[in-house]
């Protein structure tokens, strides 16, 4: 408990964090025309729409005025592929860049740069670190509200969408068009709604009752976008959360059964996340019923990177899956006092050699190989649609 405090003293826990190491099944050439395409050939989507928290967000949260982290706004965020901070909380690329590139698509533009002139036509980002599936006003009903890292949720990046949409397409039929050649991906969003009570020691038995409650939120927003004209959307699971170093950290037990033997992940945790999963796909499966002209598709977050949890040397994770890369020291190089960005923390060389970034989010490697088990399997039901379909 006093570690928790002292944490929630230190800093906010503005992540969702649901870790899915997925083995790659196919041949390096293979992942390579996916990830290193032209737009020589026509894709099957002319846009992306992504909506979520900060596995998935581009640089909403460092234009939204939040002072809550700082430090992503800042090298080493950033410092592998962009060799600058783009806003995105990892050293590089997320999934969800890897997603459009296989698609031939720009990166895509946080939805806060529209009044920079921004062109929005080839897709937008709405998601924003901090961000939860559950309305703001539900955390202060908790007495949670001081916690949150953004005063952003689902339902504001949905109104963001409805507001982006009559810049896109006029006409009932020029909308139908325009968003039938679209994806959209509706998440990772929810593991901070279970991060903030868990860190002040609501146990993982209280947060259960709160999935069905995240997972309906999930379900209407992924609802209120078909209605909007959406045909294909991909719903992340989250991360295995029992993985993350700084739940490892704050909550490190001297009782072995509370780790799995066969990664060091903490047991409970990591079930708390297949549950929340469990439901999920159990609610995707009643929006198919619902909406059989849509394509519902899951990616399973936490099965593409539980692969390598079990195998981090074969997936090229020689300095390990649990240490971060960026941190200021400890067994799991978490500190609380001197966190990744600040004073006291120092990036590891060769970030392509672990898993884990900051303690709380992934290496541009890592989410390099969730991307490729959700484009070519075999972790997204049903299977994506083939770039050059």
């Amino acid at each position: 408990t006093t570690n928790i405090h002292m944490y929630l003293q230190s800093t906010y826990f503005p992540f969702s964090f649901t870790m899915s190491p997925y083995p790659l099944f196919f041949c390096c050439s293979l992942a390579t025309i996916f990830f290193f395409s032209t737009n020589s050939e026509a894709g099957p989507y002319n846009a992306i729409f992504s909506f979520g928290d900060s596995l998935a967000d581009t640089g909403n949260y460092i234009r939204s005025g939040s002072l809550a982290f700082p430090v992503i706004a800042k090298l080493p965020y950033g410092e592998t592929f962009f060799k600058h901070a783009t806003g995105r909380c990892s050293d590089g690329r997320l999934v969800v860049d890897f997603i459009a590139e296989a698609y031939g698509l720009p990166l895509l533009p946080p939805y806060l740069e529209r009044s920079e002139g921004q062109d929005f036509r080839t897709g937008a980002n709405f998601a924003m670190a901090g961000a939860t599936a559950l309305d703001v006003k539900y955390f202060y009903e908790q007495k949670l509200g001081a916690l949150l890292w953004s005063n952003k949720s689902l339902s504001d990046q949905l109104v963001w969408f409805k507001e982006l949409k009559s810049s896109l397409c006029t006409t009932e039929k020029e909308c139908k068009d325009y968003f039938r050649k679209s994806l959209f991906i509706v998440g990772e969003i929810g593991g901070n709604d279970y991060n903030y009570p868990l860190l002040v020691g609501r146990g993982i038995k209280q947060i259960r009752t709160w999935v069905p409650l995240v997972v309906d939120s999930i379900a209407r927003a992924t609802s209120m976008l078909i209605e909007e004209g959406a045909v294909e959307v991909l719903v992340p699971g989250n991360l295995p959360i029992g993985c993350s170093a700084v739940f490892l950290t704050i909550y490190g037990s001297a009782n072995k059964s509370d780790y799995d033997s066969r990664n060091g992940c903490l047991r409970s945790f990591n079930m708390f996340s297949k549950y929340h999963n469990s439901e999920l796909k159990i609610a995707l499966d009643n929006l198919r019923a619902r909406y059989p002209h849509a394509k519902i598709i899951y990616a399973d977050y936490y099965g593409a990177a539980h692969r390598f949890f079990h195998s981090p040397l074969q997936y090229g994770f020689k300095s390990g899956t649990l240490t971060a890369c960026c941190g200021g020291g400890g067994p799991y190089n978490f500190n609380i006092t001197a966190r990744c960005g600040h004073i006291g923390s120092k990036a590891c060389s060769d970030p392509s050699t672990h898993a884990n970034w900051d303690g709380i989010h992934l290496t541009e490697a890592s989410y390099k190989l969730i991307a490729t088990g959700i484009l070519n399997g075999p972790h997204s039901s049903p299977p994506m649609r083939s770039p050059y379909s």
